[in-house]
């Protein structure tokens, strides 16, 4: 008997049956003699059908209003399941992201949990309740409405987790784990039974949909039992940990993203600080950055290259195109039909030959490299969007994982 937190995403919340479902999940964990705190994201495509309902109105609408608008959503989720427990005769309460304490930033769109204030859960746990929180929510210091980004609902259940030391933190998807590679791409990929934290955070920051990469990167840091299971079927997930039991395979899983673009800044002065100066800008704008590629100086230029989301492109673009004349710049390009190709895994940390291996496999499949990035557990490719889904199967099926 224990403290589970419980995440749903949309598509496990849907609709009338589903929450039925979910429902009956939740109560089952609680009549063992569980206590149970059940985080919920929006219904389906309801945060898709806000965002166009937002772009009819004001295509440039402030980003407080939308995160207003937003929160609508994981409300109706969180109601609606309390009164399908309701229904089933259990003790239930739901709680808005405010209610239930979260206290984030003023970045809106994207804020960061500061706190969060556990004491209206945990008094609604000693009452007996099963606590429905909505995901994705906040409150920053002014009292106004925030939302934690695409996948936020994710970090919300690990935060909760987190702060009341949860005896485990389960996230329920409409796969039953995590995968190899995208099931639904690549055939041949197979479930993994346990992945360590650090591969799980490449995975997830590098394409794979499974989980949030902010939440993974929260239950390392607070050492969360987290798991990732099946909302539709009653078999066993995968654990997520800091070392797994079985020997480190090389390669634990090839991922995929297709939310890049490059960004090309060429004929820059060939001299110090002109790289500080292109990336404090878009630091300052809170621009994340990924593959940085600089070309060696020639003729008293050099070109920099590096990747963003595509949701950013057009910002970098312009705040670039703004101070092009005063970095000396020739000229900004962007180019969004690309996608990024990475394999993770601890295992290539004691194994040469992986990097040679997956452009091997690229390179018979006539796949050309654009630009190449490494860590300690992941090689990152860039290649033609076109050639993706190919990319992916064929690296998969290099190594055999």
């Amino acid at each position: 008997m224990g403290l589970i937190v419980q995440k749903f995403g949309g598509s496990s919340v849907k609709n009338a049956e589903r929450l039925f479902h979910v429902a009956k999940i939740v109560t089952d964990t609680y009549a063992k003699g569980n206590s149970v705190i059940v985080v919920v994201s929006a219904q389906g495509d309801t945060t898709d059908d806000l965002l166009e309902k937002a772009a009819e109105i004001n295509p440039q609408a402030s980003k407080r209003e939308m995160d207003v608008l937003l929160n609508t959503g994981e409300m109706i989720s969180i109601s609606l399941l309390a009164m399908a427990i309701e229904k089933l005769g259990y003790p239930v309460i739901s709680l808005t992201g405010w209610q239930a304490g979260f206290l984030s930033d003023s970045n809106h769109g994207n804020a960061r949990i500061r706190r969060i204030n556990t004491e209206r859960v945990e008094n609604e746990i000693h009452k007996g309740n099963i606590v429905i929180v909505a995901g994705f929510q906040g409150l920053n210091r002014y009292d106004d409405l925030t939302t934690l980004g695409r996948g936020g609902s994710d970090t919300s259940a690990v935060a909760l987790a987190a702060a009341l030391s949860a005896d485990k933190c389960q996230i329920f998807t409409d796969v039953d784990g995590v995968y190899t590679a995208d099931p639904r791409l690549v055939k041949t990929a197979r479930k993994i039974d346990e992945i360590t934290y650090d591969e799980m955070l490449e995975l997830a920051t590098l394409g794979a949909q499974v989980l949030h990469n902010r939440s993974v990167e929260m239950a390392k840091k607070y050492s969360v039992n987290l798991e990732v299971v099946s909302s539709l079927e009653n078999k066993p997930g995968t654990q997520i940990k800091e070392v797994v039991k079985v020997e480190k395979m090389l390669i634990k899983g090839v991922a995929r993203d297709n939310d890049v673009a490059r960004i090309s800044v060429i004929g820059l002065p060939d001299q110090p600080g002109i790289a500080f100066r292109v990336f404090s800008l878009l630091s300052a704008k809170k621009i994340n950055v990924d593959i940085i590629l600089q070309s060696i100086g020639r003729e008293g230029t050099k070109d920099i290259s590096f990747t963003v989301s595509r949701s950013h492109r057009q910002q970098a673009v312009d705040l670039l195109n703004e101070v092009k004349e005063s970095l000396g710049a020739k000229e900004i390009l962007c180019d969004e039909n690309i996608s990024k190709i990475s394999i993770v895994g601890a295992g290539m940390q004691s194994n040469p030959g992986v990097a040679s291996k997956m452009f091997e496999a690229l390179g018979e499949a006539n796949i050309n490299i654009q630009m190449i990035s490494t860590s300690e557990i992941k090689i990152s490719v860039l290649i033609d969007r076109k050639d993706s889904e190919r990319a992916l199967s064929v690296v998969h099926d290099a190594f055999a994982i």
